[in-house]
């Protein structure tokens, strides 16, 4: 990801002795001192730009700051337009949940998955409800059952403490 530098140094606040200038045309000016790289920007009625301030000497070019710093503006908003970030959603069922709830938690579980985020089912086991793991068990497996054409679990449901959960991944629309 291009990120902006927000210390960009320019023209009078650039502070070493002798930099290495590229010209207005991209051209190598070489190797000169900061009072005659600014004489040379402001000739030509452009800025003094640090481009490069780890190398030795630094390098400094003659161009528009303002028109150089939209331009890196737009590509970082370019970037920032192309990724999709996907976050992890989680819904909490209980063993004896009734078929109105189930049917609601499952019509969230698709919603989350068409927006194209994971979403992880977990089945919560209170006191002696421990002993009902093979009817959690199949809830889930319903859960797989029914969200079969919206996304995928990533594997079978596991037992992690009183949790029982699957994580289910968006279906991809590649064909």
């Amino acid at each position: 990801m291009i990120v902006i530098q927000k210390n960009i140094r320019v023209n009078d606040r650039i502070r070493v002795p002798e930099v290495r200038v590229i010209g207005p045309n991209s051209e190598q000016l070489g190797v000169v001192m900061i009072k005659r790289a600014l004489e040379l920007a402001e000739a030509n009625e452009l800025d003094l730009v640090e481009v490069a301030p780890t190398a030795k000497p630094p390098v400094c070019r003659i161009m528009d700051f303002s028109k150089y710093k939209y331009d890196q503006e737009k590509k970082e908003r370019r970037v920032k337009k192309n990724q999709k970030i996907t976050h992890l959603k989680q819904i909490r069922v209980k063993p004896h949940i009734d078929e109105g709830d189930y049917q609601i938690k499952l019509k969230q579980v698709k919603t989350f998955l068409e927006k194209k985020d994971k979403v992880k089912v977990n089945l919560m086991f209170r006191g002696r409800e421990l002993s009902f793991k093979e009817q959690g068990r199949q809830i889930l497996e319903r859960f797989i059952a029914d969200t079969a054409e919206h996304g995928l679990p990533e594997k079978s449901p596991i037992m992690e403490g009183r949790i029982m959960s699957v994580v289910f991944s968006p279906k991809s629309d590649k064909k």
